[in-house]
């Protein structure tokens, strides 16, 4: 009732607002029928329905549909584990009052901003989270304390509005109770860059254009086993405390200097609560399931001697390398202490089949040292003398195999450690003639785990129930993950090119699942205090995990099992598919629908850990959880599309043949309501690039990242330009499911950054970022093919509308050097 709250308001002495006629709601939401007054307001509305949360913490991963809820959420969580402090911006005039006899004021009625409820309306679309509802509750609580108390502070009479570009979302001329402590003031307005045009949420090419003139550092190691950046890399943008440098806004200029910087050259794990104690989730870092532990990071193995690396030096000079690996050299003591480095820190983590705390590079046998060191050089960029280590350790092993004495069920651990890191390297050098030689020795690793299998369950069974040692379990242990590990390794070979595994599931079924990072890396100090953390963890065996989840009853096992039975699960369903009776059968596959909706359940009761791992962007917990829900993602794809021409054409590494399996693959991509769910896995994966932004990723994947990752996305991003340029080309017109989806997967980019069709532009940018920094040669490869594919998509279109326009010129496929096979039929 307008009238009634006018004429029962007191006369006010500021300036009355002027009441205009409701204006014109000409801004029409594009899902749905609300209109709005103003176009800003339309877009945040719109983000209720793409559920874009656009403004990123940069001191922990929370994300906010306004800046306003970013900055309040700034100046309230942050403040309790020292970032920037709560301020309160109440502006006051000095308190100069005479004495006055004191009168009663009449009671001040709060007005309702109907335009503050508009956009709180938009933003929300008639609901409010908890966070925006605590805070609205807070500010009327204020609102009302100062009108009841007729505080003697005059406030400003300038109305704040509610709006993102301001710095809050409340009328802050309203003084908090006079008993709340003071804060810090800080010019929060400075912080607030220039009103410039806002990209869109979540954009790929915003963030392209604003990296654009960003130096790119390498990556250097030093004595330690940490990454340093360079000083003017572009830090992380889920790094914890913003780096220094002329890209803050002024009001951050000038407190870099009290802000400690993080040290790794990626987030910390221990982030957002340096100070958190665990055990935490896996899955998440932030949650903590478990009483308070001491969360530790483990450290890398280290030469720390010259006498440990005079020993080493001289073992492997006696080798005599050199006569059968030309231009090999041991590296000096700081270097082979880098690779080492690299090795545990990047991509150990992945695949964790070795024992940090044991591994003693004095010790351990040279044609090991050298497969660590051959990866290690990778992933410091030094690509020649990682070929060379690596052409060393296959020497030593092909020596080793070669003797007539050779007995599979002898074969020591390191020996199938070894083999497995050289197959790993050659497979994913990005070379034909490295995934011909792992194909070749395939058959021999897998003889040499049934070997060793067995000697493992006559150790055990020779045991008879009773706990074994510490020494005696972590030499079970290691080998119980190295078998796993090669089981994971030929996952990946079968995902990428087809191949059928050599390792059957049912060869260790029997054996207890991988135990968590914490028990793994766990640092003994006597026998009774390691059996009771041995008794209190809870290890089921493989055959017990994988009956749960076929029977849709959740798990709970480690992070390290999590990626063990995914990949169980994605073997499954490759020879469900590869059956002849796949299409009758529809039992099996309902159960394997099951089983991968139970193996994402279970993800919420992972083992706790208190083992973290610094690698975390994007994701939020261990890489091994990442790169299981890559696999995951991938698998649901292949229950539904089936890419064999592409992993196929992989094998023999030419971009042109691969970029051309990729189009003629369109045939296999329908347009359905089940497909719509296998794109909202393809749009779950390339939004975690847009996320980060495509040259943040680009940069930082290759290290950050393992290579399972990409190799998982590829079907889907193929999978998903397909279906964009089928529903782009088709003439049957797009139902409204599928409308909805491709407005939420062309609300990632700008408009200056598509070209000519969507469907293009996801491949030509999923290509830019898999060889934008190179560490795997596949990666390159993969890269190299999409963006021939994606002027292949282009390609086609132009050629259609060449058909339909005679005078329009349009360049061919033929002319930009593309093999005729790229080429694309006429009829779609």
């Amino acid at each position: 009732m307008p009238d009634a709250a006018a004429t029962a308001a007191p006369p006010q002495s500021t300036p009355s607002r002027k009441t205009p006629g409701a204006p014109e709601k000409k801004y029409k939401c594009q899902f749905c029928n609300r209109a709005f007054s103003r176009s800003e307001h339309r877009s945040r509305h719109e983000r209720s329905h793409t559920k874009e949360r656009p403004f990123k913490c940069a001191k922990c991963r929370s994300t906010f549909v306004r800046r306003d809820l970013l900055l309040r959420h700034d100046r309230t969580v942050h403040a309790k584990d020292g970032g920037v402090p709560l301020v309160s911006e109440v502006k006051r005039r000095p308190a100069t009052k005479p004495a006055t006899p004191k009168t009663t004021a009449p009671k001040r009625n709060m007005e309702l901003d109907t335009a503050t409820l508009e956009q709180i309306e938009a933003s929300s679309d008639g609901m409010v989270d908890l966070e925006t509802a605590a805070m609205l509750m807070t500010d009327f609580h204020h609102k009302a304390t100062a009108a009841m108390a007729a505080q003697e502070n005059e406030l400003d009479e300038a109305p704040v509005p509610y709006s993102p570009d301001h710095t809050t979302m409340f009328d802050t001329s309203v003084p908090f109770m006079s008993g709340a402590l003071p804060m810090p003031q800080m010019p929060w307005d400075t912080f607030m860059p220039q009103p410039v045009n806002q990209p869109k949420a979540h954009s790929i090419s915003s963030n392209i254009s604003s990296s654009q003139d960003s130096h790119v550092s390498q990556l250097s190691f030093n004595s330690g086993n940490t990454l340093q950046p360079n000083q003017h890399q572009l830090a992380p943008l889920m790094e914890r405390y913003p780096s220094g440098g002329d890209a803050l806004a002024p009001g951050l200029q000038s407190l870099t200097g009290s802000m400690p910087l993080s040290g790794p050259g990626t987030p910390n794990g221990l982030s957002p609560w340096p100070f958190m104690t665990g055990p935490v989730s896996p899955v998440d870092y932030r949650r903590s399931p478990g009483p308070s532990q001491a969360l530790t990071s483990p450290k890398a193995p280290q030469i720390q001697s010259d006498e440990e690396y005079n020993h080493i030096h001289e073992e492997i000079t006696k080798l005599e390398i050199e006569r059968s690996a030309s231009g090999f050299q041991f590296q000096s003591r700081s270097e082979i202490n880098a690779y080492l480095a690299a090795y545990f820190n990047l991509f150990h983590h992945h695949m964790p089949f070795l024992h940090p705390e044991s591994f003693r590079p004095s010790e351990t046998p040279a044609v090991l040292l050298l497969a660590v060191l051959s990866i290690g050089a990778l992933y410091t960029f030094n690509q020649d003398q990682a070929y060379r280590l690596h052409i060393g350790s296959k020497v030593l092993v092909n020596e080793f195999l070669q003797n007539k004495d050779f007995d599979s069920r002898k074969c020591p651990l390191w020996i199938m450690q070894s083999t497995l890191l050289n197959m790993a390297f050659a497979s994913w050098s990005g070379d034909g003639k490295g995934l011909e030689f792992a194909c070749s020795i395939k058959s021999l690793l897998a003889q040499m785990v049934a070997g060793n299998l067995y000697e493992l369950k006559l150790r055990t069974d020779a045991r008879e129930g009773a706990l074994p040692s510490y020494q005696a379990w972590v030499e079970d242990e290691g080998c119980r993950r190295t078998y796993y590990a090669v089981y994971i390794f030929f996952g990946m070979l079968t995902l990428t090119y087809n191949h059928t595994p050599a390792i059957s599931f049912n060869e260790f079924d029997s054996l207890d699942l991988p135990s968590s990072e914490s028990l793994w890396n766990l640092q003994v100090s006597d026998e009774e205090s390691w059996r009771e953390s041995l008794t209190s963890s809870t290890i089921i065996t493989v055959r017990e995990a994988h009956d749960s989840l076929f029977q849709g009853e959740s798990a709970r096992y480690s992070a390290f099992a999590t990626r063990l039975m995914i990949n169980a699960l994605f073997l499954e369903v490759w020879f469900h598919k590869r059956s002849f009776d796949a299409l009758q059968d529809v039992v099996t596959e309902y159960k394997l629908r099951l089983a991968l909706e139970t193996w994402e359940h279970s993800l919420d009761i992972c083992e706790p850990e208190t083992i973290v791992v610094a690698l975390t962007a994007p994701h939020k917990g261990h890489p091994l959880i990442f790169n299981a829900m890559a696999v995951y993602r991938n698998t649901r794809a292949r229950l539904e599309v089936d890419l064999k021409p592409v992993q196929e054409a992989l094998r023999y590494h030419g971009p042109y043949e691969v970029a051309a399996a990729m189009t003629r693959a369109r045939d296999r991509v329908k347009r359905s309501q089940e497909m719509i769910k296998v794109v909202q896995e393809c749009f779950n994966c390339i939004e975690i690039v847009a996320l980060q932004g495509i040259k943040s990723v680009g940069k930082t994947c290759a290290t950050n990242w393992s290579i399972e990752h990409p190799l998982c996305g590829m079907d889907l991003m193929v999978i998903l330009s397909l279906w964009l340029f089928r529903l782009e080309n088709d003439e049957d017109p797009a139902t409204d499911e599928e409308l909805a989806m491709y407005n939420k997967i062309r609300n990632l980019f700008d408009d200056d950054s598509i070209d000519t069709k969507l469907s293009a532009t996801v491949a030509r940018l999923w290509g830019n970022m898999l060889d934008d920094v190179v560490v795997w040669g596949i990666s390159k490869l993969m890269g190299d093919s999409f963006k021939i594919y994606s002027q292949a998509l282009v390609g086609h279109e132009d050629d259609m509308g060449q058909r339909t326009s005679p005078s329009t010129s349009t360049p061919t496929m033929s002319s930009q050097g593309v093999v005729e096979g790229l080429e694309m039929e006429s009829t779609f």
